[in-house]
């Protein structure tokens, strides 16, 4: 079985290509393979199958698995790595292509100066939640842009929020689980975010979270421009939120590719 490994701003992949949509992703492989001191290690697994049903002008799925062996509905720097593969090992054509995910149909686009760009959709906004970090509790907003989100603005750095553990939201207004973001805005168009993600625990990144960041952020200041830089531990990201979308860029990086050991394969889980 081959592999590559890639990241987009520090949240990293295991890639695996399925062309012939032969391969059992049971939670517990995953997790095995996600495990970083016995395993390769990554936030979750993109598994590259063919696009079935209703996904017209889409040749391939984004099947995306959470590190913890979980179904995840979206990925945004997921997707931008995604992409670069596929580009790369030419089972589609740059600079512009169609991906399946289970949110719905994606449009990436590869930037003249090596960057992706995704159509993420426009986000849906909910109402207000509280999650609970450490011994404080914060207000949020909640966001879906296919997976779910509780985006928190903070007014301290947020590096010193101990996400460490799980922070605690209210089930009932999030019966799946959802990723939570901390987000501190430096004036116009700029901010920070840090993120805990469900089925992943703290990662150096999140692309959709970083699009929900920027539309908590643009709610709370309605006059705000519609271009952000986001601010993460592993880079920076760019969303941009228009009257009908949202666009996310950055980095995709494909690190290596190898082969995974029969041996290790073969043991049972």
């Amino acid at each position: 079985m081959r592999f590559a490994k890639g990241h987009g701003t520090g949240n990293d992949f295991l890639i695996l290509a399925d062309l012939d949509d032969e391969l059992a992703m049971s939670p517990d492989f995953v997790a095995r393979l996600c495990d970083r001191r016995t395993g390769l290690g990554a936030d979750g697994i993109l598994r590259v199958a063919p696009a079935r049903g209703a996904a017209p002008g889409a040749r391939w799925f984004m099947d995306y698995r959470n590190a913890d062996g979980s179904v995840a509905e979206m990925c945004g720097n997921g997707i931008r790595v995604f992409a670069r593969y596929l580009i790369g090992h030419g089972l589609a054509e740059g600079p512009e292509l169609t991906v399946a995910t289970r949110a719905g149909l994606r449009q990436v686009r590869e930037e003249p100066d090596g960057d992706f760009t995704v159509d993420m959709g426009a986000p849906v906004v909910g109402g207000r939640s509280e999650a609970t970090i450490g011994t404080r509790t914060y207000e949020g907003l909640e966001v879906s842009l296919g997976n779910p989100h509780l985006a928190c603005l903070v007014d301290l750095p947020v590096a010193e929020l101990d996400l460490s553990a799980p922070p605690v939201i209210d089930r009932r207004r999030f019966p799946e689980g959802a990723n939570v973001e901390v987000v501190r805005v430096h004036g116009s168009g700029r901010l920070d975010m840090r993120v805990y993600e469900r089925g992943s625990g703290a990662t150096l990144s999140c692309g959709t979270g970083a699009v929900a960041a920027a539309v908590a952020a643009a709610a709370a200041d309605p006059g705000a421009a519609g271009r952000w830089a986001v601010a993460v531990p592993g880079g920076s990201l760019e969303v941009t939120l228009t009257a009908t979308t949202s666009l996310l860029t950055g980095p995709a990086v494909i690190v290596a590719e190898g082969v995974l050991d029969e041996a290790w394969l073969s043991v049972p889980v």
